[in-house]
């Protein structure tokens, strides 16, 4: 009797675990693992690494670093690149006594994607096989349409993050430039969001000159704020620690901080961000040559086991001495192309400064460099500048479509004055006149031309334009970009004739007015030569 109830117990205990549901989780959704150290930490942040390795059916390996997120808790997260596998982690800490931290494992298993976010069905970010675009890992295009509300992550509280998410999304804009802290070393002000002269602190320590002594609400208040535009199909760009002008020009942490310190802080945000589409900006305003720069980029080349896109963003003085250097040519010179050589160096973007002039010379010849990255004018004019005097209205449409025209065809770029700063009240103090104008950060988003720019990914949303080429040679040098014999895109500010070279007959066009996305027919191509309907601006599009 006894032999019956253990075969009992032992059938039962069997049939128990097989019927237990093994955790899964969706293609590019995100899984989050908790750990608790056993060790105490003088400062957990700084003094111990921890990491996971998972690993596939496939044998495929994907290594993750961990973050500290505050008291004995450590955090992995890790979004699976396939469906209907099996998989396994362990975890690994440079202090190998830790035994909450070191030897940890798990398992689970991957599912298809059920939702209808963009972002989570196409997959993370990478850059195309021509290097010029970034791409879902499934290949699917991503031209960025990108706005630069810099200071949301120190000045935002999560519902006008999501008033303003709403917004730019219906407008047509998929990307956000952000300063993952405030980084000027002698701002000062209230701890707090929504509050004049006031920000949120996200080191102690930053105004010493430090990243050491992290305040973890506030990354926790930023796991807010990047879910918020994750959901709104808005991808991040993350900037770890400017080196330019900064929040108010009141000397920028970026310039002087430790390397060891700035690659500590960019693995973190690697760390707890970098499971979702990230786009990843190690430069932020400067030569591209400051501390710690290159080095991140070689630990993001390790880490990053996603590769998502990885690059820097200049000062305007490229290719002349600005008045602002005080004589010194280390400032400016850079060209753009700062470690272009190196393998974790993805795009570089341009910027033409605040004066309200179209200049399209940078990203031609950024265009051109070798070997091919992605190209772009990463900041131009804000609208509103000087006393919102440059930079007005359709101003921002011309300027996007024509840097696309002339090789910045990774995306374009908007920006707003009170806007990149989330200034609060229009007559909040605190900047001088050049970056300012009477508007808040609500107010500036109503400005007229962040409409044309939100329209040049309304209106190219369902063509691919992946590694297209400028291809100004076919048009006796008027703007054209092109896959030959697939897809044509003319931008023709004053309307008028437009010739196109070896242009097979039986395509199809139509004219886009840029200015409101009302499409004429589709007409068959009979022709090489296309007159626009007016002396207007108008965009040409030919295809297949």
């Amino acid at each position: 009797m006894k032999a019956h109830l253990n075969l009992f117990f032992i059938l039962f205990y069997s049939f128990f675990l097989t019927g237990q549901s093994v955790k899964k989780i969706e293609q590019w959704n995100t899984i989050e693992i908790t750990l608790i150290s056993e060790s105490t930490y003088n400062n957990a942040y700084t003094d111990v690494d921890v990491w996971a390795i998972f690993k596939n059916e496939k044998n495929l390996e994907f290594k993750r670093p961990a973050f500290w997120d505050g008291g004995n808790t450590w955090k992995i997260r890790f979004a699976p690149n396939d469906i209907d596998a099996s998989w396994t982690w362990i975890s690994f800490a440079s202090n190998p006594k830790d035994n909450g931290l070191n030897n940890q494992k798990g398992s689970f298993r991957s599912a298809a994607y059920t939702g209808n976010n963009t972002l989570k069905k196409y997959g993370l970010l990478k850059m195309s096989n021509g290097h010029r675009n970034i791409v879902h890992s499934s290949n699917q295009p991503f031209l960025m349409v990108g706005d630069t509300p810099w200071a949301i992550p120190f000045r935002a509280t999560k519902e006008q993050v999501e008033f303003y998410a709403k917004e730019r999304r219906a407008k047509g804009y998929n990307t956000v430039l952000l300063m993952t802290l405030q980084p000027d070393m002698k701002a000062k002000g209230p701890n707090k969001r929504n509050t004049e002269l006031g920000f949120k602190r996200a080191f102690e320590d930053l105004a010493k000159g430090h990243l050491n002594n992290i305040n973890i609400d506030y990354f926790k208040y930023y796991d807010d704020i990047i879910k918020t535009f994750i959901e709104n199909e808005i991808v991040p760009v993350h900037q770890p620690v400017f080196h330019g002008f900064g929040w108010k020009g009141l000397e920028v942490l970026g310039k002087t901080i430790a390397p060891e310190e700035y690659v500590r802080y960019c693995k973190y945000l690697l760390a707890r961000y970098g499971s979702n589409p990230a786009i990843w900006l190690l430069g932020g305003d400067h030569n591209g040559k400051d501390p710690g720069v290159l080095e991140s980029g070689e630990m993001f080349e390790k880490w990053d086991c996603y590769a998502q896109p990885t690059g820097i963003h200049y000062n305007p003085c490229d290719d002349y001495l600005a008045d602002w250097a005080n004589g010194d040519r280390e400032h400016c010179f850079h060209y753009n192309k700062t470690y272009h050589d190196k393998d974790w160096l993805d795009f570089q973007w341009a910027q033409t400064g605040h004066d309200g002039a179209h200049l399209y010379h940078k990203v031609e010849r950024m265009y051109n460099y070798l070997p091919i990255k992605g190209a772009a004018n990463g900041e131009p004019t804000y609208e509103g500048m000087r006393d919102g005097t440059k930079g007005l209205g359709w101003w921002q449409g011309e300027e996007a479509w024509m840097q696309l025209m002339h090789g910045g065809t990774m995306g374009v770029v908007y920006g707003a004055a009170t806007l990149w700063q989330w200034k609060i009240s229009a007559t909040e103090k605190g900047w001088e006149s050049w970056t300012d104008q009477a508007t808040s950060w609500k107010e500036a988003m109503k400005l007229e031309g962040s409409i044309y720019v939100g329209l040049v990914g309304k209106i190219l949303m369902n063509y691919n334009l992946t590694d297209i080429q400028k291809r100004w040679d076919l048009t006796n040098n008027k703007p054209l970009l092109a896959k030959e014999g697939e897809l044509y895109i003319s931008y023709l500010n004053n309307g008028g004739v437009i010739e196109i070279d070896n242009i097979p007959m039986g395509l199809k066009y139509c004219w886009i007015n840029p200015k409101t996305a009302e499409k004429s027919t589709l007409t068959k191509v009979t022709n090489s030569t296309f007159t626009a309907p007016s002396n207007s601006p108008w965009v040409l599009i030919i295809q297949k």
